[in-house]
């Protein structure tokens, strides 16, 4: 039984694949990483709260950055780094239900042996029937990024929130790493995130948020609990609407 109201019915989780690795062995990915996520959302969930997951492969492979960097195509880099979120997912589906959690993978790029194709109405009743739901294969597209992906998907999915987690937490009105009286906001605009160039995330992806009005929740991984904060109604974060 639910022990509360929560303030989300149903949640969008976009995971960097660089909060999952271990910067101090610099394995990409870290099982105790894992495992808090998996205690974390396992809270989330008993508060009745859906959850539906997103997750990048930049601790294996940056499409872009290292398709310029070694030269590779493009459309392969994207392809490959699509793949590192296959490997991302199903590493997070093992700790999770090694946690108690039922888990389901959904993926943009046909892999019936490892994972389900992603189909709108069937990942909708996986999270209806109180299943985290990891979706893999970004759209299945190159020159698409993750955040569109988590974006699209929380769209289709009915998501009430995106929740973003970042190094960060929150959106800032200048680089706090560079500017040490970086302003932190609780709340900001569309209008203002696109006025201001706070890069929340990449334009297509904030403009599909914008357009059907889905908030954008930006908040630190490193932070323990702040999802279940948030999911509370608790403030944490930059809060997009």
């Amino acid at each position: 039984m639910p022990n509360a109201k929560p303030r989300y019915r149903r949640i969008l989780l976009k995971l960097s694949g660089e909060a999952l690795r271990n910067d101090a062995t610099a394995d990409p990915i870290d099982p105790a990483v894992l495992d808090r996520l998996a205690q974390e959302l396992k809270s989330v969930q008993a508060l009745g709260t859906q959850i539906a997951i997103v997750v990048g492969g930049g601790n294996i492979f940056r499409g872009l950055a290292e398709a310029k960097a070694n030269g590779t195509d493009r459309t392969t880099g994207d392809t490959m780094g699509m793949l590192a979120t296959v490997i991302n997912g199903l590493a997070l589906m093992d700790r999770l239900e090694k946690n108690g959690l039922e888990v389901r993978v959904m993926t943009a790029i046909p892999m019936d042996r490892v994972a389900e194709p992603f189909i709108q109405r069937r990942a909708t009743r996986h999270l209806e029937r109180g299943r985290v739901t990891v979706f893999v294969g970004g759209t299945g597209n190159p020159y698409c990024t993750t955040d569109y992906a988590a974006a699209l998907r929380a769209n289709e999915i009915g998501a009430d929130v995106l929740m973003k987690a970042t190094k960060v937490d929150g959106v800032y009105d200048s680089d706090p790493k560079r500017n040490k009286a970086a302003k932190r906001y609780a709340k900001v605009s569309y209008r203002e995130v696109l006025e201001r160039r706070l890069g929340v995330m990449d334009a297509e992806a904030f403009s599909l948020c914008e357009a059907n009005h889905l908030p954008i929740l930006v908040f630190s991984m490193n932070e323990p609990g702040a999802v279940l904060r948030a999911v509370k109604g608790a403030s944490t974060g930059t809060l997009v609407s």
